[in-house]
């Protein structure tokens, strides 16, 4: 898939669901849309490389991926 393509989905994602009422809610459409325009390596080493805001690893913030409406 190219990038034109990724993007487009992720797009359609946040369209379809990005105003569906609910933080869970919103995490999963974030969540699926970097799935989208990610490969599978880069979306794993997302949050691996997660940081806080002085550069310390952010413990106390894992990634959520939410809960589909």
């Amino acid at each position: 898939m190219n990038d034109a393509d990724r993007i487009s989905q992720a797009v359609a994602v946040a369209r379809r669901y990005g105003g569906i009422d609910g933080a869970h809610h919103k995490q999963w459409v974030i969540d699926q849309m970097l799935r989208v325009l990610l490969c599978e390596q880069e979306y794993a080493r997302l949050f691996l490389d997660t940081r806080g805001p002085n550069g310390e690893p952010d413990y106390y913030a894992p990634w959520d991926a939410g809960i589909a409406p």
